[in-house]
């Protein structure tokens, strides 16, 4: 348990460096220049990544159970994970209403992903995973928008057909996702099997 707290501790920690240091982070850049910066962002994220992915393993071995999800919750699950996968194709595919809208889908879609994993596990390994990665999203999105608002950052031009790329690819990585990469890479098929 204790990688997987230390590994959140890493990686969110260094993806909130915009919201509790932005004058540091700025400070790192101007100082290094921004490809070191992001060599050594990318770096400690990948360490923080690694102790999450061995920590949760660690804890799925011998969970503590503090409440037990009825089947019914891997279903819901199922559903709120497909707005993440769309939010987070409107992350990075450019021109569609819904990143104009929403203007951070990544940290929207975290919500939803982290949201549907809480309702269907109910370890405290989960609580800790996902509860961390909601409470920074929500955090995160807060501040995002309102350092927006203030700067007045534009929307900018956003048409339909985007938005239809945007759903098509969405779906076909959820369903690549959930139908074989999930069980493949996390261990648990969401739809049993």
């Amino acid at each position: 348990m204790l990688a997987l707290i230390i590994g959140l501790l890493v990686f969110l920690g260094v993806h909130s460096t915009r919201l509790f240091a932005p004058h540091w982070r700025a400070a790192q850049i101007s100082r290094r220049g921004l490809l070191p910066w992001k060599g050594v962002y990318a770096l400690v994220s990948l360490v923080g990544l690694a102790l999450i992915i061995w920590g949760y393993g660690e804890a799925r071995l011998s969970p503590t159970w503090l409440w037990v999800p009825p089947v019914w919750t891997r279903h819901l699950a199922a559903l709120l994970t497909i707005p993440a996968f769309i939010l987070l194709a409107a992350t990075y595919i450019p021109g569609s209403h819904i990143k104009a809208r929403v203007g951070h889908p990544m940290l929207l879609g975290v919500k939803f992903w982290a949201i549907a994993h809480l309702i269907a596990n109910g370890t405290l390994a989960d609580v800790l995973l996902f509860g961390g990665f909601l409470a920074w999203a929500v955090a995160l999105y807060i501040v995002s928008r309102r350092r927006d608002r203030l700067a007045g950052v534009a929307a900018g031009s956003a048409r339909v057909s985007m938005d239809i790329v945007v759903v098509v690819v969405g779906l076909l990585a959820w369903v690549g996702f959930a139908l074989w990469l999930h069980g493949l890479l996390i261990g648990v098929k969401p739809f049993g099997g």
